[in-house]
């Protein structure tokens, strides 16, 4: 379960930190590659994010919330199917969104620290 939570960082953190790593990608759009890849599994990897972080919260909590923040960010095209959350959830995320290449960056170094 571990493995599949850093998989789904860095594959978050890549969409999320898509415009820094582009800054520094250069010429080559390597990461817009990578992303444009991932885009279609994007609410699949939001899901997975906040669900296996909440099944090992206790393990590594501050890894495991900055896994729920980047969910919450890949899944804010979904909040309007939830309408009883709905409110709460769109509010939460128009409040994370300033921090949105900073939170995808550190899911992809926290990504990148659990495959060693």
């Amino acid at each position: 379960m571990d493995f599949l939570l850093t998989i789904a960082n860095i594959a978050g953190g890549l969409l999320l930190g898509l415009a820094t790593l582009d800054k520094w990608d250069g010429d080559s759009n390597f990461f817009n590659k990578i992303a444009g890849m991932l885009a279609p599994f994007q609410t699949i990897i939001g899901g997975a994010l906040i669900i296996l972080a909440l099944l090992s919260f206790w393990s590594n909590l501050l890894f495991n919330c900055v896994s729920i923040l980047g969910g919450l960010l890949l899944l804010t095209h979904v909040f309007g199917k939830v309408p009883a959350l709905e409110a709460s959830l769109r509010k939460l995320s128009t409040k994370l969104m300033p921090f949105k290449a900073i939170i995808g960056i550190g899911l992809l170094v926290i990504g990148v620290l659990g495959l060693f």
